[in-house]
């Protein structure tokens, strides 16, 4: 065994696995301005041509794409600019997920229905919940103020 040890020491095979660099599955939102069917198309066609793409959910009304899949967010984000269309990713969060919804910066007029800007916000500090306890309903003369 000795002999063999030492010859495949000069004669070792290398291995050439290719560890492949596979995307996660993921699903990206993107904020794309269409009008009309032809717009709407253009972008799908554009997108559901790309490998690696699971699906592709076009929202007109909201002018937002939902692309699935084991693909790059940036590569997905090129491709439908090269449409021509603006896009950018999506902006907006669910306005139930904000503390403070109509604070500069959250609030846009263009977003959809029930969606608010997705800024850094000030969360509601102690001062805040404890004015509450200062009044009470069950006893309305006891108020801790005066």
């Amino acid at each position: 065994m000795g002999a063999l040890d030492y010859l495949s020491n000069f004669c070792t095979v290398s291995s050439t696995t290719t560890t492949s660099k596979h995307k996660p599955m993921q699903t990206i939102e993107i904020k794309v301005k269409m009008d009309c069917d032809g717009c709407e198309r253009r972008v799908r066609n554009a997108v559901t041509s790309m490998k690696g793409v699971k699906t592709v959910e076009v929202m007109r009304k909201q002018h937002r794409v939902r692309v699935s899949g084991y693909v790059d967010a940036k590569k997905v984000l090129k491709r439908v600019k090269s449409t021509g269309k603006r896009a950018e990713f999506w902006p907006y969060i669910p306005q139930h997920l904000v503390h403070y919804p109509y604070a500069s910066g959250a609030y846009d007029k263009k977003a959809p229905a029930g969606f608010v800007r997705n800024v850094v916000q000030a969360f509601p500090t102690a001062h805040e919940d404890n004015y509450v306890s200062v009044f009470s309903d069950d006893n309305v003369n006891a108020c801790s103020i005066m």
